[in-house]
């Protein structure tokens, strides 16, 4: 019986099983790491290196991170969604 390893989804519900999977999750966790460090040495590097980072640069920085992981994530949605019977 052939069975692909890589989930797909339908509904809503499942989608946490796609984001999850462990070799998905890798691959985004790592984009998420690449584009995110560009990003945040491109924007908020200077204010840290000259020591003026405070609560709201840090903030930036995580959203950095966080936005090319959402990215990521939504182009193996888009890739492992099944059409409705």
């Amino acid at each position: 019986m052939d069975r692909d390893p890589n989930p797909t989804w339908t509904r809503w519900g499942e989608i946490p099983s796609v984001v999850f999977h462990r070799p998905y999750l890798m691959r985004t966790l790592a984009t998420a790491a690449t584009v995110g460090t560009v990003l945040f040495v491109i924007n908020q590097l200077d204010v840290v290196v000259m020591g003026r980072a405070d609560w709201r640069v840090w903030l930036k920085g995580l959203v950095t991170y966080f936005v090319p992981f959402c990215v990521s994530n939504w182009g193996i949605l888009v890739a492992s969604k099944r059409k409705r019977n």
